[in-house]
């Protein structure tokens, strides 16, 4: 059991979660805004042995340098690696701090903005059709860009409503493969699709200057990471033609200063940020804190 366990901003945990954490932890203290600064952030978590945090704030070497006491750190966010994570991991292990995260837990709510945003697009619900008549998905020639969780989910639902299935990843899956999906190099996903999603993971581009002109216009672009996956500036230039881009939050298009592009369709709202995703991050958060203690009794147990 924890000393003191302290989360330093909102982490979105259920009541029965929230009441949960007492099994761990002797003290246990939410706050429930996001800290300001580094030094605010050392502040909260003074003396405490466990910290919990969102995707709002980030822990950093010199946060963990004045924080001495601290074992455990658990996001209660997305952590795809320890690069693109907002607690600086490498650092905190050397350490000896245990920094865990939880992964696959708002897909199913994305992948429901996908098919929404689109399905209104190609029918011209609040809005002109995309080609001037009315479409289904069907036939349609999908490519996603990264078939982890979210991008696999994504294929599968574009697959159940009928479109032709392209993918790029860092190698080919034998089960998309199974499922009738064709692995193609990026440049030629690019040029033969008509609706492109990205789905990858924090601070990845692969868009680039040649990725856009292989892209081409009369194109639909989904954006369903947590930051954009192109340069900016071709990819302006390729929003100045006949293309659409599709983002749920700011920090996927890449800044509000692009919100009032007449091509730009950002829902400003994390998707994934669901009822039922709440239900599933505050049992994995619950999950990874337990398997810490696991670990550690029996740790302890071979020590004495």
């Amino acid at each position: 059991m924890f000393r003191k366990l302290v989360a330093i901003e909102p982490i979105s945990l259920i009541h029965s979660a929230e009441k949960a954490l007492k099994k761990f932890a002797k003290e246990v203290i939410l706050f429930g805004d996001i800290p300001q600064n580094d030094n605010e952030i050392v502040s909260r978590i003074s003396d405490a042995d466990a910290v919990l945090l969102s995707y709002t704030s980030q822990i950093n070497k010199w946060v963990l340098d004045r924080c001495d006491q601290v074992k455990y750190i658990g996001m209660c966010c997305s952590l795809y690696s320890p690069e693109s994570a907002n607690v600086d991991i490498i650092y905190a292990n050397k350490k000896g701090i245990t920094v865990t995260g939880i992964r696959d837990y708002g897909d199913e709510g994305v992948v429901e903005y996908v098919i929404s945003e689109l399905v209104r697009c190609l029918h011209g619900f609040g809005q002109e059709a995309w080609d001037e008549i009315p479409r289904e998905i069907t036939g349609l020639k999908a490519g996603i860009i990264g078939l982890g969780k979210s991008g696999g989910m994504i294929a599968d639902a574009m697959k159940f409503f009928g479109a032709d299935i392209s993918y790029f990843a860092r190698s080919e899956k034998v089960n998309a493969r199974q499922k009738g999906y064709k692995f193609l190099p990026l440049d030629r996903l690019l040029r033969e699709s008509e609706v492109v999603f990205c789905c990858l993971n924090k601070n990845t581009i692969l868009l680039h200057e040649a990725e856009f002109q292989s892209l081409g216009e009369n194109k639909i672009l989904f954006n369903t990471g947590l930051s954009p996956a192109w340069d900016e500036a071709p990819f302006l230039d390729w929003l100045n033609g006949k293309n659409l881009c599709y983002c749920d939050t700011i920090g996927a298009l890449g800044g509000k200063h692009l919100l009032n592009h007449p091509h730009v369709r950002c829902m400003q709202v994390s998707t994934g940020r669901t009822q039922q995703a709440f239900d599933r991050l505050s049992e994995k958060v619950l999950a990874n804190l337990s398997e810490y203690n696991r670990r550690y009794n029996i740790q302890q147990g071979v020590n004495d």
